[in-house]
């Protein structure tokens, strides 16, 4: 049976929250970053080779070692949405969302009648194959499901104020390499400009009670965005993770 969502919960309470974004398929790595502490991990759809098949195996193993898992889908169609909720995940991360209609399309997708339109079958994982009973199962599914939008371009913090009136978004995501392109500087995260309208869409988000994240590849700049009133921090990649520890274990060691 659908357990509460831990994490929503820890937002609802304002406390900061760190997970890493997934590509690698193995069921152990999830269990590692459970066991490191992360308090979830999203599991990428969109950038690298994984499937909603192999996705599935990861939701599983991040239950059992008692980590959040998360989906970031390719795109914001209501179908892919569907299936990754299938599966079990606890929540969704839609990409490119730049106005009320395409945030009204997620949560649509995301959530059942009354609060959305998403495809009804019981006999998937996220209602037990059926053994959740069907009177609980959809308002509880509605309930404990995230629904994350990624503001990513110019036109989505420019349209933030209608976005931010779209009833059941629980978090705003400032894709902040995205964000850098759209200004005509691609990669420069760090740039004023960047910065800027980042910190106009924690402000702007924060007057409306709705929760901010955001991905950083750094402890400090993890720290930094912490202290500006970001909760939701991405922390990296698990293959970046691996490999910056790896690089730093062969330096050390061809030192001597």
């Amino acid at each position: 049976m659908r357990r509460e969502n831990k994490l929503k919960q820890k937002l609802r309470e304002g406390k900061t929250v760190f997970g890493p974004f997934m590509k690698l398929s193995n069921p152990a790595v999830i269990e590692i970053f459970a066991h490191a502490g992360f308090d979830f991990a999203i599991i990428d759809l969109e950038h690298g080779p994984l499937s909603v098949e192999s996705a599935e195996n990861l939701v599983r193993a991040a239950e059992l070692a008692g980590i959040t898992p998360i989906i970031r889908v390719t795109d914001n169609e209501p179908t892919k949405i569907l299936r990754a909720l299938d599966i079990g995940v606890h929540g969704v991360q839609v990409p490119q969302v730049s106005s009320r209609e395409s945030a009204e399309l997620a949560v649509k997708a995301a959530k059942y009648d009354p609060q959305g339109e998403r495809g009804v079958c019981r006999y998937v994982r996220a209602a037990d194959y059926s053994a959740f009973d069907k009177f609980k199962y959809f308002p509880a599914a509605n309930e404990n499901t995230l629904v994350l939008v990624h503001i990513e371009g110019l036109e989505g913090v420019e349209h933030l104020e209608e976005i931010l009136d779209v009833p059941g978004i629980d978090v705003i995501f400032i894709g902040p390499y995205d964000l850098s392109q759209s200004l005509g500087l691609p990669g420069q995260v760090d740039h004023p400009d960047v910065v800027a309208k980042a910190k106009e869409v924690i402000e702007k988000a924060a007057a409306k009670k709705v929760a901010v994240g955001t991905f950083v590849d750094t402890v400090e700049a993890g720290h930094k965005w912490q202290e500006l009133g970001v909760q939701y921090i991405s922390y990296a990649v698990d293959v970046g993770i691996l490999y910056e520890a790896s690089k730093e274990i062969v330096s050390k060691l061809r030192k001597g």
